[in-house]
């Protein structure tokens, strides 16, 4: 197994995460720093990061946490900001799955499975996130709709077409399966309609629900299970849906 993967697999970040760890010289294999995320390792190699030998984990969770504004998507803060990883009561090495801003609200997962992270948060799995948007120069009109739906030009590139309804003069629901920094504030400012606040109601088959600010609870089998199957074709013919219950 690739040691990125690896670490991904023993809940210590994600894949991605976990590359980076490595590259940043806090790994070693058998006492001996690696720097390359693609090192092959196998059972008998003892596997540590800053020091500290890590084991496969054996449970696989998830937890389905409503972020409240200020709280940072990280399991760390240098600036000692409270994080998401710090609203869960958990024995378990947890990680958020993807980030939201610090002033966006809403639904975040934790998990310690990094090949469900993996699958969640990659480009090519096209999982839908949705978000509530209040914005401001309202009513938003058919046009902006349409921009928005079509997807709007942005200075990284034309965002793919969005799911965008309003549901009130000044309140839009958008569903994207992209992943870009501050992605919809900046499609809803390029349509002529800043963001006042931002909520993410539902990641994939999950919704928010009535999961209060700041309250967190742990998924079901059945839950994980519909996450694992969200995204690229899977999430075009399921209904399924799942309420991150208070």
């Amino acid at each position: 197994m690739r040691l990125a993967k690896h670490l991904a697999a023993s809940g210590v970040a994600s894949r991605r995460a976990s590359e980076d760890i490595i590259r940043a010289g806090r790994v070693t294999v058998n006492g001996a720093e690696v720097t390359d995320p693609a090192r092959d390792v196998g059972a008998a190699d003892l596997v540590a990061v800053d020091g500290t030998a890590i084991e496969p984990a054996g449970q696989r969770v998830v937890y389905a946490v409503n972020k409240p504004e200020g709280v940072v998507s990280t399991a760390r803060d240098p600036q000692r900001r409270p994080t998401v990883v710090s609203l869960v009561d958990s024995p378990l090495r947890l990680y958020p799955v993807g980030r939201l801003d610090a002033d966006t609200t809403g639904l975040i997962l934790l998990t310690n499975d990094g090949a469900l992270a993996h699958r969640l948060t990659h480009p090519s799995f096209e999982v839908d996130k949705t978000y509530r948007a209040r914005v401001a120069e309202g009513p938003v009109s058919q046009a902006a709709l349409q921009r928005l739906r079509r997807g709007v030009e942005l200075e990284d590139g034309r965002t793919a077409p969005a799911r965008v309804r309003a549901i009130g003069p000044d309140t839009l629901e958008i569903t994207i399966h992209e992943g870009r920094k501050r992605q919809v504030r900046r499609m809803c400012q390029e349509v002529g309609h800043p963001v006042l606040r931002l909520t993410r109601v539902r990641f994939g088959p999950l919704a928010l629900g009535d999961l209060r600010p700041g309250q967190a609870r742990q998924l079901s089998p059945a839950e994980m299970a519909a996450l694992a199957s969200a995204g690229s074709g899977a999430r075009r013919g399921a209904g399924s849906s799942y309420a991150a219950r208070g």
